[in-house]
């Protein structure tokens, strides 16, 4: 894969072992210099040091993405640094699950702030950047439940709008040289899976049809595909990696 010397911004990656910090170190280990994101300074600081560590070269800036002065302000420290952004992951994300009527206006908005208007705030600042450049790499992490989910109303609502950005700024930007591509998680080892009881792990696998769990390093080699220097006419499109369960007509296979 050919990210050599690319600048990442990788955001929600101080997460912990989670989506965010596999891709940035998968960027990394491919050659990118790699931007750390996340709300907590010494979150971003571990997963920074880690790649140090490791032999990359990274930066981390805490900064909300859902507050378009902390977006400018995180933009504005990248390009100071490296005068420039070629690849931006826009991996944050958040849940609030709940029947309908029971997910609040909070609720609504914090998902929706975070999921949808934190990656329409990054992409508009930083696409003036990849314009000077006539190179861009946007990768929008959304998910399988875009498609819908019971007691995810605010969730894949959000993730499907998600989904309709990718494919708009696809639009307005491929004569710019900048791709838009999105990648829908299916189920995947992270800390937020371990943390659900075991009953809900057994009925989470029994409705999936690969009998597995992906890695987070499946939705790393995803990010790597469509971020290489050679994918620049793969654009508008979103793939998903779920071990096949996009593929379902119904909750029960």
């Amino acid at each position: 894969m050919s990210v050599q010397n690319r600048i990442a911004l990788v955001t929600g990656s101080g997460s912990g072992s989670g989506l965010g910090e596999t891709i940035a170190m998968m960027l990394s280990q491919n050659g990118a210099r790699v931007v750390v994101n996340d709300l907590e300074q010494a979150k971003v600081d571990k997963v920074v040091e880690k790649i140090k560590s490791a032999g990359g070269e990274a930066m981390g800036v805490a900064a909300d993405i859902s507050k378009k002065d902390q977006v400018q302000g995180l933009v504005q420290q990248i390009v100071k640094q490296y005068e420039a952004i070629d690849i931006l992951v826009n991996n944050a994300s958040i849940a609030r699950d709940n029947d309908l009527l029971k997910i609040t206006e909070e609720d609504w908005d914090i998902v929706l702030n975070v999921n949808l208007k934190g990656p329409f705030l990054l992409s508009q600042a930083v696409v003036p950047y990849m314009k000077e450049l006539k190179f861009g790499r946007i990768i929008n992490i959304a998910s399988r439940d875009y498609l819908g989910w019971p007691t995810q109303a605010n969730y894949a609502s959000s993730k499907g709008g998600l989904v309709s950005l990718s494919r708009t700024l696809a639009l307005e930007l491929a004569k710019h040289q900048i791709t838009v591509n999105c990648i829908a998680p299916g189920l995947i080892k992270t800390p937020l899976y371990d943390a659900l009881p075991e009953d809900i792990k057994e009925n989470l696998m029994q409705l999936q049809p690969s009998r597995d769990i992906g890695k987070p390093e499946d939705i790393g080699y995803g990010v790597l595909f469509f971020a290489d220097d050679e994918a620049d006419y793969l654009t508008g499109q979103t793939i998903f990696i779920c071990g096949g369960k996009s593929v379902l007509s119904s909750l029960s296979v």
